[in-house]
């Protein structure tokens, strides 16, 4: 049978000692128990490991050679817990991490740099990807969080990490685009282009919803597959559209934003509440940190 820890710290601290009496003092045990302890030590691996006279304890030949090996077994079992007190903490492990195509962009760089900075030690993946495939991602425990607009389900827990204008996206040269805001409503009688109502539905019913508090139904003139696409269909005059002011970012020519009053949109990132991960607060403690100190829409 393998020796028990107890039993490698027992000898070691008898052999650093040279005392069976100094020994039990240090380790705070009865020194018979102590002596019994090793003495079983001693059993099981069928040596003598200390010389016991009136002056103390001395290491036989066998026990000199087998003092570093116990020091170095205790270490590792020390160095065993620490890892395990680090990972209880979240200061190593792995993290997944989707962002949402449009938000890549803008939100990438400092989340990722930030967390490096707090937490070398954590491995971090990254993609890129729409919005279905970032949900069923979390669902599936693929990624661990994501950075997206708000999904708009119940099964997953969000928190807000940005706030800014929604923007009516033009073409350049439109009769609106000196405007310096608009209303929804202005926009009724132009084409539109947007994504398919199949990209995300929970997205395409608040759409819905917002138009026809603004009085209208869209002329959907275009469907694009994502926003790159969608401000290359508005640049090349097909119709107008509307996203949110740093979408700006992906595109520097062709099209104009501006301001739609009282409209905001938010950037969150999102997690799956039933999957809790030490490393996943510590990112959601950092991305909170980061949010408070500069404006995420601008950092990439």
């Amino acid at each position: 049978m393998p020796p028990e820890l107890r039993h490698l710290r027992y000898f070691v601290a008898v052999a650093e000692h040279r005392s069976f009496t100094r020994a039990a003092v240090a380790l705070r045990v009865a020194q018979q128990s102590l002596s019994q302890q090793v003495a079983v030590l001693e059993r099981s691996l069928g040596v003598r490991l200390f010389d016991r006279d009136t002056r103390g304890a001395r290491l036989t030949e066998v026990g000199e050679v087998f003092l570093p090996e116990a020091r170095a077994v205790l270490a590792r079992a020390d160095e065993a817990v620490g890892t395990v007190g680090r990972a209880v903490r979240g200061e190593i492990g792995r993290l997944s991490l989707a962002f949402l195509v449009s938000t890549a962009n803008y939100m990438l760089p400092p989340v990722v740099r930030a967390f490096r900075e707090r937490f070398p030690e954590v491995g971090l993946h990254t993609e890129d990807v729409g919005i279905a495939q970032l949900v069923t991602g979390l669902r599936e425990r693929r990624y661990d969080a994501a950075f997206t607009r708000p999904p708009l389900v119940d099964d997953l827990a969000t928190r807000t990490l940005v706030t800014e204008p929604v923007c009516a996206v033009l073409p350049s040269g439109h009769p609106l685009a000196r405007r310096s805001e608009l209303r929804l409503r202005d926009l009724a009688d132009e084409p539109w282009v947007l994504t398919s109502p199949d990209s995300w539905p929970p997205w395409h019913r608040k759409y819905d919803r917002d138009f026809h508090r603004a009085g209208f139904t869209p002329d959907v003139v275009a469907r694009a597959t994502g926003v790159p696409h969608l401000l290359g269909l508005v640049a090349a005059g097909l119709g107008v559209s509307r996203l949110a002011s740093s979408a700006r970012s992906l595109r520097r020519t062709g099209v104009v934003f501006v301001p739609l009053a009282d409209e905001r949109a938010e950037t969150v990132v999102v997690w799956d509440p039933a999957a809790p991960k030490p490393v996943l607060r510590n990112l959601l403690d950092v991305v909170t940190d980061l949010a408070t100190t500069i404006d995420l829409t601008h950092a990439g």
